[in-house]
């Protein structure tokens, strides 16, 4: 277990990652700063998510207040083709980026890094996603009822294209909810020194 007074300091403005490490009991409070989020155009897909992650975390270090915080950031992308489906700018993109998906199966990858003033963990978790075929009807329905711009991909695994358009998943749930919990547990201990 974690040390009573030891508390996180989630930079992020995700509900998702919110309700996640409050359903795993974990203490945090949020505390955020806009980002912008560039990385060189010669990275690996596959390392984005952790590299942004990191980007966030020397940008944020400053809110830690005492030795009993350890920093959380994240960012997840959506990478298929070695191509990086980021968040939508629009709703032309949103159904662009959706048909691309659309019968396919594409990988999930959420970075995090965990920061104190003196130590820094940077991690990855990677899952497969297994879409059904979307029609444009679906689709349009989809970004009507959920609007997904802030999401990766455009799209929720936690909402109606998750349950019903999902044909299975490899990996965990939380990591393409978009926060692996468990590595996130792993990593606390690990740099809390436990």
């Amino acid at each position: 277990m974690l040390p009573k007074n030891l508390q996180i300091v989630l930079a992020s403005k995700s509900p998702r990652r919110s309700e996640l490490l409050e359903r795993a009991g974990l203490p945090f409070r949020i505390q955020t700063k806009d980002v912008e989020e560039i990385y060189p155009d010669d990275l690996p897909a596959m390392e984005v998510a952790p590299y942004l992650a990191r980007l966030k975390a020397q940008a944020c270090v400053d809110f830690l207040q005492n030795e009993n915080e350890i920093l959380l950031t994240a960012d997840s992308v959506v990478v298929l083709d070695n191509t990086i489906f980021g968040k939508p700018t629009d709703r032309a993109h949103a159904q662009e980026t959706l048909r691309k998906l659309s019968g396919r199966t594409h990988t999930v990858v959420t970075g995090i890094c965990l920061k104190t003033p003196k130590r820094e963990m940077v991690r990855a978790a990677s899952g497969q996603v297994h879409f059904d075929v979307l029609t444009d009807e679906e689709i349009d329905y989809y970004i009507d009822r959920y609007q997904p711009y802030d999401k990766a991909g455009a799209y929720a695994i936690q909402e109606w294209i998750g349950l019903c358009k999902v044909r299975r998943i490899e990996g965990t749930y939380d990591n393409i909810m978009g926060l692996p919990v468990r590595l996130v547990y792993q990593g606390l201990i690990e740099i809390a020194g436990i």
